[in-house]
């Protein structure tokens, strides 16, 4: 197969997980190999186990790395922002979906099996993409309602998400809609309109 002593461990780790995220990024999780990504590495499949212990642990690591590349668009775009940065964190949201529909869906398509533990390293990835929104969410807030940021962002995410879901899979067109990035947008406003009222 090649290549087997050309890399150290943290290199073969970065070299596979480029591999497997590109191939993702491709294909889809439904059609993603490991074999294919072992040969795309240069490596046998053998070796990706020896890395990474298993396949979940594989998607783990692949996932990861979409996670980050999310954060990182995520921040990029509300450093942009003059105003109004709860819009452009909802069209950030639906434009790297858009970008990355196959790595974006791979996150919640990959399901570890049933009473497997989440690893703590990327719970935490997933963590600093909900405290960006918590944040954001809080700044909305009236100071008397800050601490229910925490929650009402849960609900909120769900109903971007949701929004964005049915956009990628044309569901919301179906369904007779028109701007799925607007509808969501009115959804956040509607919420945090109600804690305006509930200050008043």
């Amino acid at each position: 197969m090649g290549r087997r002593s050309d890399h150290s461990r943290e290199e073969l780790h970065e070299l596979i997980v480029g591999e497997g995220h590109r191939h993702i990024s491709e294909v889809g999780f439904a059609r993603f190999s490991a074999r294919e990504v072992a040969k795309q590495a240069g490596y046998s499949i053998g070796t990706i186990y020896n890395v990474f212990g298993s396949y979940d642990q594989l998607m783990l690591a692949i996932n990861g790395r979409t996670l980050d590349l999310w954060l990182q668009f995520l921040e990029e775009r509300l450093a942009q922002a003059q105003d109004d940065r709860l819009r452009h964190a909802i069209a950030a949201y639906f434009e790297f979906a858009m970008m990355h529909r196959h790595a974006w869906a791979a996150l919640y398509d990959f399901r570890l099996p049933e009473g497997a533990v989440m690893p703590v390293f990327y719970q935490e990835k997933v963590t600093r993409i909900t405290e960006v929104v918590v944040r954001e969410i809080a700044a909305a807030l009236p100071d008397a309602f800050k601490a229910e940021a925490p929650a009402l962002a849960r609900s909120l995410l769900a109903t971007v998400h949701g929004h964005c879901f049915f956009t990628l899979t044309g569901t919301f067109r179906l369904m007779g809609g028109v701007d799925p990035l607007a509808a969501a947008l009115d959804r956040v406003q509607d919420a945090l309109a109600a804690y305006q009222r509930k200050e008043a």
